[in-house]
């Protein structure tokens, strides 16, 4: 059975329907918190360019930090594909 080359439209319907606001406050949010010493974000991409980031916790840090910036980029890019009226 081959596999689909495109994601079922309904499948990311619920990022579509989700407010630019409260996507873009959790993705501002997430990528400066905290703010002091340093954000999580900018720590744990230090750390992956040092190619010091192994512990579990730290991979799930970044991928918890880095997350709602991941979706405003998927929605960025549905938008930018998606027909025009």
């Amino acid at each position: 059975m081959p596999l689909p080359t495109r994601a079922c439209p309904a499948m990311l319907s619920w990022l579509d329907r989700l407010p630019w606001i409260w996507l873009l406050l959790l993705a501002v949010w997430m990528a400066i918190a905290p703010i002091t010493p340093e954000p999580h974000l900018v720590e744990k991409l230090r750390l992956l360019a040092q190619g010091a980031l192994v512990r579990p916790l730290d991979i799930f840090d970044l991928a918890m930090h880095a997350s709602p910036l991941l979706l405003v980029a998927l929605k960025l890019w549905r938008q930018w594909r998606a027909p025009r009226p």
